[in-house]
């Protein structure tokens, strides 16, 4: 930026004052015929304040990054304050509160997300504005917290973010990671993993708590001791221990004053961050462990006996990975506080609830019983049911044996939810059918997943979001999303389609600028964008994508210049991280490298067809990318997603699926109308029956896959024996995820898509009707079914006074 008399002579004022709350501040070089508001005045003293006297820099040397800086604390600022407010009222009011477990949240940034929940983005902008900062370069300074690495971690960032809005009394708890998952590249085609130093120039968004730590203890054993009078107890003796220190990092409502915390803990001495098996089992049990020492402590100050336990807090498990509360809570009320094992056991089963994320087996959780022995020596007592011991049995038979995190969870909680209809199916009749039957289905129900419209459409998508509240008269579809159905009116409407699609083009020039800053490749923001984005993985399909790519290519090379003139222009983007060893999963990433090669270089092709790998895909990222799909693919084998998220996101920004009949697909077209999805593709109940016959007789090969696959063993797109384990997954390795099956019904699906999108009358219908449709996917509707079904709580309101 440019340094200017007003900035300096601002430095003047604030440096030359004996305090910071003089209201009357002016800014000279300025023609105003009366003082400035004393909020602005507020606004620039704060930020000035803390790049002074927080960062000691002055005006020759402040830069954007050090004025999002400035900017942020002066926000934080804000937030504690409402934070106290929030802690106090509570406290007074004593509620049941709600404490979500999860190893992984995903705030992306949060400089943009709290002007907007706090109401000042526009005289934060005009204050700076003055000051000669643009707002907008100081929101892109802000590195994403790297606290996860997918869709566990977006959703329970969107949960946090409805807990707070809808005035629940609620704290997040996880784990302050020192290094993300990977900074990914693209080298030659292929994924490299770099260290994601997230924290080189701190976070100004969390507060170190040094009063708030808590010790942590790893192996040793535990000693039966008798005492005088004949009572029994346990001391846990021996071995390592550590501290938990805790990072706090507020979460503001949006239009409340409700300000919640999500508590990360963090190690002292802190070890770097690595994917060691035995390390990621240390961090469950050392978030939990120091989790549930701080809920004991609140809950200990109100003076209440241990039977109320379960009617002041409720514990939600996200996913397998915080279990190990449950035996971890009935060692401390057993060894610590005295309980009997039926008096402990009966508040742990009240306490606990948990979400199944998952239907691959890989991804349920199992860790060696000798490995759970040696870290946390915890006594083993668990009810089961003896004719069905070996099916149902915590420990899973083996050598070693396993523990079945997903069992604990379920016998340790009273009630265990799905985040999809066809998941939570597949839950009860499949995966836990057992457990469904011993409990008579009573510990078993449905909350389908939700997203913060705040955060994805709100604050992804402006220009779409002010045309909104246009239509509506107001904003008052961001905090009650069935506002949205009345958008159905002017589905037909000529002028509202117009500006609706002139706002998808600006998104989508947008994301042009974007990749050819980061690729250098050139796109025309009138082609239809397919957008598939998400983790690389087997199951979710990239491959089948690229395939298609490939057979739209080869189809285009057998044309005429006139014909292919008249073919609906294409770019295919695709984003997302393998994991560092999922070998299949890194070739589909060159593959499609490879293939982007030959096509965006092919003169004949042109901007018919372009193919784009954008690297390092994360929630920043994802804002830019959503708002301008015209596609979004969401095709992974049926009954293999359990929900999905995204898939949520671009329908909200008026982007039309094409997938399969899986997942939050099914009830997404239940609501928008089935007439404005793609869906293809086998069904979930065929899928075993498809596979069974694959493994016994020579897989029925598609001809137009066959024509795909020759291009690539022919070397069409670089050496082919560097893809011949990933073709050979389809050939001789049973096509598990059944892409030959699905593949003819794929590529008439995408056939479909192209002659809808040739109607741009009917496709911006579509697209209006999309985003009408979606108010049942609201993380607001979520929680408030979790509150109501499962936790039991109600909200607690905070005055909307300051001190």
């Amino acid at each position: 930026m440019t340094i200017t008399e007003d900035v300096l002579l601002v430095f003047y004022h604030i440096n030359n004052q004996d305090g910071f709350h003089h209201q009357n501040l002016f800014i000279s070089g300025r023609n105003f015929e009366t003082p400035e508001p004393a909020e602005i005045s507020a606004i620039q003293k704060s930020f000035l304040r803390h790049v002074t006297k927080t960062f000691a820099r002055t005006a020759f040397n402040m830069d954007n990054f050090g004025s999002y800086q400035g900017t942020a604390y002066s926000l934080r600022d804000r937030l504690i304050d409402r934070w106290n407010i929030t802690q106090q009222h509570h406290t007074r009011e004593d509620p049941k509160r709600i404490y979500y477990l999860s190893l992984e949240f995903l705030l992306g940034r949060s400089l943009d997300n709290c002007l907007l929940s706090l109401g000042v983005k526009d005289i934060y902008k005009k204050a700076l504005d003055e000051l000669g900062f643009r707002l907008e370069d100081l929101i892109g300074e802000e590195v994403d917290a790297a606290l996860g690495n997918g869709g566990l971690g977006r959703l329970a960032a969107c949960y946090m973010d409805s807990l707070a809005t809808l005035d629940y009394p609620a704290w997040g708890y996880g784990i302050r990671y020192n290094y993300g998952i990977f900074k990914q590249l693209i080298v030659d085609g292929y994924q490299t993993e770099f260290p994601d130093y997230w924290l080189n120039f701190g976070n100004p968004w969390e507060i170190e708590r040094l009063d708030v730590s808590y010790e942590v203890r790893f192996r040793g054993y535990v000693n039966k001791v008798t005492e005088e009078d004949g009572t029994i107890s346990y001391v846990w003796e021996g071995g390592g221990k550590g501290c938990a220190v805790a990072y706090d990092v507020p979460i503001p409502g949006y239009g409340t004053m409700n300000t919640i915390n999500i508590r990360l803990w963090s190690a002292k001495p802190a070890r770097e961050f690595d994917f060691h098996h035995i390390l990621r089992l240390k961090q469950q049990y050392f978030f939990v462990c120091a989790t549930l020492q701080d809920a004991i402590r609140r809950f200990k100050k109100t003076n209440r006996p241990w039977s109320d336990f379960p009617y002041q807090v409720s514990i939600q498990l996200n996913d397998t990975h915080p279990t190990l509360g449950i035996p971890e809570l009935q060692r401390i009320l057993i060894d610590e506080e005295g309980l009997s094992w039926d008096d402990a056991w009966d508040i742990v089963t009240k306490t606990f609830s948990f979400t199944n994320h998952t239907v691959l087996p890989e991804a349920l959780e199992r860790w060696a019983v000798p490995l759970i022995q040696d870290l946390l020596p915890v006594e083993k007592k668990f009810p089961g049911d003896r004719d069905r011991l070996r099916r149902m049995s915590i420990i899973e038979e083996g050598h070693p044996q396993n523990v079945r995190m997903a069992f604990l969870a379920i016998v340790g909680s009273h009630t265990v939810n799905g985040v999809a209809e066809l998941h939570s199916n597949l839950i009860k009749n499949v995966i836990f059918a057992d457990f469904v039957e011993y409990y008579e289905g009573n510990k078993f129900t449905n909350v389908t997943n939700g997203i913060t419209p705040r955060r994805w459409l709100h604050q992804c998508n402006p220009a779409l979001s002010e045309f909104i509240s246009s239509k509506l008269g107001g904003d008052g579809w961001v905090r009650d999303l069935e506002q949205l159905k009345k958008l159905k009116q002017y589905a037909d409407d000529p002028e509202v389609q117009k500006k609706w699609m002139a706002i998808k083009r600006q998104n989508k020039v947008r994301l042009a600028d974007y990749i050819h800053s980061i690729t250098s490749i050139q796109v025309s923001p009138d082609s239809l964008f397919d957008i598939q984005v998400k983790r690389i993985h087997e199951y979710k399909r990239q491959f089948m994508n690229i395939l298609g790519v490939i057979h739209r290519y080869l189809r285009l090379k057998k044309m005429t210049p006139e014909q292919r003139a008249k073919e609906v222009p294409r770019l295919v983007v695709f984003a997302g991280k393998s994991a560092p060893g999922y070998f299949i999963a890194k070739l589909v990433i060159k593959l499609i490298n490879s293939v982007g090669e030959v096509v965006n270089n092919d003169p004949e092709i042109g901007d018919v067809l372009k193919v784009v790998f954008i690297p390092n895909y994360n929630v920043s990222l994802a804002e830019i990318i959503i708002p301008a799909s015209d596609i979004s693919q969401h095709i992974s084998t049926a009954g293999t997603e359990a929900s999905g998220t995204s898939n949520m996101k671009f329908v909200l920004n008026g982007g039309i699926i094409l997938g399969t009949v899986d997942g939050a697909n099914i009830e997404i077209g239940e609501e928008i109308g089935e007439e404005n999805i793609f869906f293809f593709g086998v069904k979930a109940d065929e899928v075993e029956d498809i596979r069974h016959l694959n493994r016994y007789r020579k897989i029925e090969m598609d001809p137009d896959l066959r024509n795909v696959l020759d291009a690539i063993e022919k070397g069409t797109f670089g050496d082919p024996k560097i893809f011949e384990p990933l073709v050979a997954t389809l050939t001789v390795g049973g096509d598990y995820y059944l892409i030959s099956k699905d593949f003819a019904s794929y590529i008439e699906a995408q056939a479909d898509a192209d002659e809808a999108y040739k109607d741009k009358v009917g496709w911006a219908k579509k697209s209006i009707l999309c985003t009408a449709g979606m108010s049942k996917f609201s993380s607001d509707r979520s929680i408030n079914e979790y509150a109501e079904k499962i936790w039991k709580i109600k909200p607690c309101t905070v005055p909307a006074t300051l001190p």
